[in-house]
């Protein structure tokens, strides 16, 4: 299990280590075809700060070669906000005492036929807060088995789970699995996640290994961008998704940085990872594995999506709310965060269009570019 591996490493070692990285050490890393975590450490230090454009080239030569001139789009659908947890940057926070809601079938259904008449979305992202008892695994059962008449693609970003309950929602069409782990820093886990399943620090980052002994086809990892000292957090996770393509190599992986937003819970940041340096940690990760799915949500604004279209991600959602009811109603209830980019789905693809790109509504049309862009 990763947290095992985890003990290995020091929080402030590595830390150090990343500040103490030099200018020749990023010039080696950006000499090398495959890195390891000291050539990682090296492009998200201050001292990569001087090498952005050298970085952004290679990035993007990367991902034209693994992904061609492709950008995945999905959609979040958020079919409950109701939470034991008592997170406190978040505006699911048990503590917040708004309106919660858990969607029905029927109005599940609904939600996902307006959804239909957004675009032509066939990459789901089911999300719901932390409530074993009212919203557990049958209840996810039941959202997988309503979306897949609909939806070519389903993922799950909800409470980790057993290794059994994973297997079970495979079985009825579930595709991948989002799971943030907020951040690695152990000592300081608790400080943010006080109460609920979501403090026992061990059980959310073993969630990935059960995951893998799941056969999830593919796995997001994330940190939460607002909490620690980003740097040291990043290097946390690309440790772990070595350690996971290394145990459980049939898996597919992504990932994402979410920065802080405002929330009904109104936690301000610890951390601010201003723009450049945003831009800075994604050509890291293009560079560091050139076949991760790198995204950016809703979360970010229009025009920073847009320009970092070229530039190493590969897929965006859009669309998005993040209130349960939100599509098919004016969404009364509690939103988890407030988005940024409040751009329509057919704004977004005529975006990426205009950047020179063809907007992927589904997989299997986004392999067949890929081969395209190899061998015509």
């Amino acid at each position: 299990m990763f947290s095992e591996e985890l003990e290995k490493y020091s929080w402030e070692d590595t830390r150090k280590q990343i500040y103490s990285k030099t200018a020749t050490d990023v010039e080696i890393a950006l000499g090398k075809n495959h890195l390891d975590i000291e050539d990682f450490m090296a492009l998200i230090s201050p001292a990569a700060e001087k090498y952005l454009e050298p970085m952004a080239a290679l990035s993007q030569k990367y991902t034209l070669q693994r992904f061609g001139k492709t950008m995945s789009l999905y959609i979040p659908l958020y079919i409950t906000n109701s939470c034991t947890n008592y997170c406190v940057y978040c505006g699911f926070n048990s503590n917040n005492h708004l309106k919660r809601v858990i969607l029905t079938e029927e109005e599940i259904l609904s939600e996902l036929h307006a959804i239909k008449k957004l675009g032509d979305f066939e990459n789901l992202l089911i999300v719901t807060g932390e409530n074993p008892r009212d919203a557990g695994v049958d209840y996810l059962e039941m959202a997988l088995k309503a979306a897949r008449p609909l939806f070519s693609n389903l993922s799950l970003e909800v409470m980790p789970l057993k290794t059994e309950d994973y297997k079970r929602l495979t079985d009825v069409g579930l595709n991948g699995v989002i799971c943030f782990q907020e951040t690695y820093n152990r000592d300081r886990y608790k400080v943010y996640h006080p109460k609920g399943m979501k403090s026992n620090f061990e059980w959310r980052l073993n969630g990935y290994d059960r995951m893998g002994q799941a056969n999830v086809h593919k796995v997001g990892l994330g940190v939460l961008v607002g909490l620690e000292e980003w740097r040291t957090d990043v290097t946390m996770m690309a440790r772990h998704l070595r350690y996971l393509q290394k145990n459980y190599w049939q898996t597919k992986y992504s990932v994402n940085f979410p920065r802080m937003r405002p929330s009904e819970g109104g936690f301000q940041p610890n951390v601010i990872l201003e723009d450049k340096e945003l831009a800075q940690l994604i050509f890291a990760y293009r560079i560091f594995d050139h076949d991760v799915d790198i995204s950016i949500s809703t979360r970010e604004n229009a025009e920073l999506r847009d320009n970092m279209l070229p530039l190493g991600i590969t897929s965006l959602s859009a669309g998005s709310k993040t209130e349960p009811g939100g599509y098919s109603s004016s969404g009364q209830a509690l939103e988890q965060f407030h988005i940024s980019d409040e751009r329509t789905p057919e704004e977004v693809a005529r975006s990426i269009k205009e950047h020179g790109y063809e907007a992927v509504w589904k997989d299997w049309d986004s392999w067949m570019k890929f081969i395209d862009s190899r061998y015509l």
